[in-house]
């Protein structure tokens, strides 16, 4: 079967990152969303929400499966015999940063490739980050995440 891996942080999971879901879907057989564990970052969404709200996004896609995952990428990719991990990237700063890791994870399995998919131009200035900080001061974000996911960011700063 032709597996790829789609792994990242998706804190919270923006209209950018369903973009590369929805053309990876058409590319490879199946596609695993993993949501990276990192309990060293101080993210806003647990991965258990990230996970519910990807599963929910990605309903649609009948070869997309969501999981979770707090050890390396490539010990999932061998896991499941994924030969491939799918980054998304938005500019070059992205591609610099996405070219390194690529490095790294080929050199710790050389049977992984990635795949990088530039994100459309309309994504282009959406960041994880930046809508955050936006909605923490009251800016809209409804551009720039799926309604079920600005519902979740803005609960979380009417605490």
């Amino acid at each position: 079967m032709n597996i790829a891996v789609f792994p990242g942080s998706f804190d919270p999971p923006t209209y950018g990152h369903l973009n590369v879901i929805e053309r990876a879907s058409k590319l490879f057989e199946k596609i695993d969303v993993l949501v990276s564990e990192n309990p060293g970052k101080n993210s806003l969404f647990t991965a258990d929400e990230r996970v519910l709200m990807l599963k929910t996004l990605t309903e649609p896609y009948h070869n997309v499966e969501v999981h979770k995952w707090d050890r390396l990428v490539v010990e999932y990719a061998r896991k499941i015999d994924a030969k491939v991990l799918i980054r998304g990237i938005r500019n070059v700063n992205d591609f610099s940063y996405e070219f390194d890791l690529s490095l790294v994870n080929h050199n710790l399995n050389p049977e992984i490739e990635t795949l990088f998919m530039p994100t459309e131009t309309r994504y282009v200035i959406v960041k994880s980050s930046s809508i955050k900080e936006l909605a923490q001061f009251g800016g809209d974000i409804s551009g720039m995440v799926p309604p079920v996911v600005c519902e979740a960011v803005l609960k979380k700063y009417r605490k």
